[in-house]
């Protein structure tokens, strides 16, 4: 055989050799892709900063929505629960907009790789709500592109979507803004208002101011309706729900009380138990 003719063959022989390489290989990625657990969007982490690695603990449960109490101490937020918690090296900046950022710079521009929607950060305002608001704004201002902002009437997507909640004197200086990178945390007194989904796109309030039922024996028909009537009638508006202060210790009442939620369409299922709201939302999506 002539040197050319055989080289000719042996390149043959190699490409095909490759191509019954990397078909497998190339499929095996691909299903790797389709079975990545999706990230569990109802799933919200109560208190996240009080789990040992704040945000990446819930991020890897992937939940949808985490939630930072900050207090306005010396021109800093810090995140703690209360005040004699309070420690300068846990800023809201260094345990939440930092690790955001940079994870959604790998990610190559989202929270969750290949997944649009945003991450919700919850911020709960412990200190007097305007003066502490002017602040957070300032702060959320440096991280610009990470934010959904409200802008002269139009809301632009971001990987994150800051929802402001706790002291309501926030409110005012949020509605006076035409630009901003955070909204407001309603509660059902807002239900039906002429807030729009714009300003509230989130109605959060205490379980047990309006229903009974903790998860023991069945939920009466008449709470049930009740609750399926507010959800409707929030998501008609654009708005989601969550509810605070729902059973959280292990055990079937408090999964008989997540199932009447996701039944009835709520968006946020409270918990400090991120691995215990993750297989119970895995198992119900199989189911």
């Amino acid at each position: 055989m002539a040197l050319t003719t055989r080289r000719r063959a042996l390149t043959t022989l190699g490409a095909a050799l490759a191509g019954s390489v990397a078909l497998p290989a190339t499929q095996a990625l691909a299903g790797e892709r389709r079975h990545r657990p999706n990230p569990l969007w109802r799933a919200h982490a109560h208190n996240d900063y009080e789990h040992p690695r704040p945000l990446l603990d819930a991020l890897d449960h992937r939940f949808g929505s985490v939630e930072a109490d900050i207090y306005l101490a010396g021109g800093q937020l810090l995140v703690a629960h209360d005040p004699e918690d309070l420690d300068p090296s846990r800023t809201l900046e260094s345990l939440y907009l930092g690790p955001l950022a940079a994870r959604v710079r790998a990610h190559h521009g989202s929270v969750y790789r290949g997944h649009r929607r945003p991450l919700q950060l919850l911020i709960d305002i412990k200190t007097e709500g305007a003066s502490t608001y002017l602040e957070l704004d300032r702060q959320l201002g440096r991280y610009r592109s990470l934010f959904t902002t409200y802008a002269h009437g139009r809301v632009l997507p971001g990987p994150v979507t800051a929802v402001v909640s706790g002291d309501r004197a926030a409110r005012a200086p949020m509605e006076a803004q035409r630009v901003r990178r955070a909204f407001y945390d309603g509660r059902l007194t807002d239900l039906g208002s002429t807030a729009p989904a714009s300003f509230v796109p989130l109605l959060s309030d205490n379980w047990t101011l309006h229903f009974t039922w903790r998860g023991v024996g069945a939920f009466p028909d008449a709470e049930r309706r009740k609750l399926r009537g507010i959800v409707d009638t929030a998501h008609a508006r654009g708005q989601r729900v969550r509810f605070w202060a729902t059973p959280d210790l292990p055990g079937p009442d408090r999964d008989a009380l997540w199932g009447e939620l996701v039944a009835a369409g709520v968006d946020h299922l409270n918990t400090d138990d991120l691995a215990g709201l993750a297989s119970f939302l895995d198992g119900h999506r199989r189911a």
